[in-house]
C-alpha cells in the first residue's frame, strides 16, 4: 500500500542502533509501554512526560512577520509535541499508526530524515519527521478543538539528545541570523 511504501522510506538501517537511548541530565528516554508497565497504567505514566508547553507569544509573533508575512492561518505549531524513538524502524511504525488513525487528519508533513534532506544547511544537523495535524475524536469534537492544527514531531533519540543538550540554542542563532 501507499502507507507501508511511505513509511518503509523511514526505514534506513543505518539509523537502526541497538545502543542504550541517550540521557541528559535534562531528558531521560524510556519506552511507552515500559513506563506504562512500571507505573502501573497510562494515567500515572502520563504524569510522568514531559508535555511541550504553547509556543511562547513573542516568538509566534516573530515567527508571524519573518516567515509568514503577518499571515496567522499558516502558523501551525503553537500547540506542539515530541515522540522520541530509539530507533527508525519504530518510528515508522508509529508513523503507519498515525496515518490509519481514522480521528487524525494529517494536513501537511516534513520528511526530514529524508537523505535529500539538508541537514547541515537548513537546520545544523537536526532531523526530524514533522506532521501538522487535526484530531477530531468525539472528546476534540465535544471541545470545540476538532479543527485546531497540532504539529507533531517524530524524532531519532540520537537527535533529540543533541536539540536538548546544546542544539536549540546553537538553532536559535542560526534561525535569527537567516531571519527566520
Amino acid at each position: 500500500s501507499n502507507e507501508a511504501e511511505s513509511a518503509s522510506r523511514f526505514r534506513d538501517s543505518s539509523l537502526r542502533t541497538n545502543k542504550p537511548l541517550p540521557t541528559t541530565s535534562r531528558m531521560k528516554i524510556k519506552r511507552w509501554a515500559q513506563l506504562v508497565e512500571e507505573k502501573g497504567g497510562v494515567e500515572a505514566a502520563e504524569q510522568c512526560v514531559k508535555w511541550a508547553t504553547v509556543k511562547n507569544p513573542e516568538r509566534a509573533i516573530e515567527k508571524l512577520v519573518r516567515s509568514y508575512e503577518g499571515k496567522v492561518a499558516r502558523l501551525l505549531d503553537v500547540c506542539r509535541q515530541s515522540i522520541v524513538f530509539e530507533s527508525a524502524h519504530d518510528l515508522a511504525d508509529a508513523l503507519l499508526a498515525i496515518l490509519r488513525d481514522p480521528d487524525v487528519s494529517i494536513l501537511a508533513a516534513r520528511n526530514r530524515l529524508d537523505e535529500g534532506y539538508d541537514a547541515n544547511k537548513i537546520s545544523l544537523g537536526y532531523r526530524d519527521v514533522n506532521l501538522s495535524l487535526r484530531m477530531a475524536t468525539a472528546a476534540c469534537c465535544r471541545l470545540g478543538i476538532d479543527y485546531h492544527v497540532c504539529e507533531i514531531q517524530l524524532i531519532l533519540a540520537q537527535y533529540a539528545a543533541v536539540k536538548l543538550e546544546r542544539g536549540h540554542k546553537r538553532y536559535v542563532a542560526f534561525r535569527n541570523a537567516r531571519g527566520q
